[in-house]
């Protein structure tokens, strides 16, 4: 049975529609809530993988989040592993940061459904193979990570040029948010400090059409994001292929 290390940073940034695929494959999946506990310093030993969520920070705030560093530090070990890792948002910043790669202030802060497309090595890759050449995914980051060296560049925004990597063979960034439903997004509309950040925009992010596009576009974001996750989770089919253990 895989096991899986979760990395989570504040209590709605959860697994989503990533968890009941998990569950069907029969991942025993095991939180770390650096939120709760900043401190903790989880090891690798006995795990196959890692996904590491969303969150508000960024990954420079190592002082007021010293977990970061921590992530940082377990990310480049899974990497030297070849562990299957897949970062979220903040997630995939940290696996960019783990690379080597510069993290910096997006140009415009993206918040609800934005235009994503593959690059032509996206349309490549197993796990966009369900996407057409522009899609309409969900989005909430104001920063930005460069694509690492020796990273291969997968997908775009008109306001992101830098939406999604894969380093090696399996380990993925994605900077949108496949894993969200309509009652997820709900409820992160409703976070006071994301109600905070929206009213900062001063009218250019409208929640209300957010909810408008979640129920345009709900259903086809369930229509990828259950293909690609289920490409993702085929890496560890691979590995037990392989012969491959837990990491320890």
């Amino acid at each position: 049975m895989p096991k899986l290390l979760i990395f989570q940073h504040v209590a709605h940034e959860l697994l989503g529609t990533l968890h009941p695929l998990l569950r069907n494959h029969g991942f025993r999946n095991h939180y770390i809530n650096f939120g709760r506990d900043p401190h903790a310093e989880p090891s690798l030993d006995g795990y196959h993988g890692i996904v590491v969520l969303g969150g508000p920070m960024n990954v420079d705030q190592v002082d007021a989040f010293p977990h970061l560093k921590t992530e940082v530090r377990l990310l480049k070990q899974a990497i030297a592993s070849e562990m299957p890792v897949l970062g979220i948002c903040l997630g995939a910043q940290l696996l960019a940061k783990a690379l080597g790669a510069q993290v910096r202030p997006n140009g415009e802060k993206e918040i609800g459904w934005y235009d994503v497309e593959p690059t032509t090595a996206g349309r490549e890759d197993p796990l966009f193979a369900h996407f057409e050449t522009r899609e309409k995914i969900f989005q909430w980051h104001s920063d930005t990570f460069e694509i690492p060296e020796g990273a291969v560049h997968l997908a775009t925004s008109p306001a992101c040029s830098n939406q999604a990597f894969r380093f090696g063979a399996n380990a993925y960034g994605f900077q949108f948010h496949l894993e969200v439903d309509p009652p997820m997004i709900e409820r992160w509309l409703d976070v006071p400090g994301h109600r905070e950040e929206i009213a900062a925009e001063q009218g250019r992010i409208c929640p209300e059409q957010i909810r408008r596009d979640t129920e345009a576009h709900g259903k086809r974001l369930r229509e990828l994001s259950d293909p690609c996750f289920s490409g993702f989770i085929e890496h560890f089919g691979s590995l037990r292929r392989r012969g491959d253990g837990p990491h320890s």
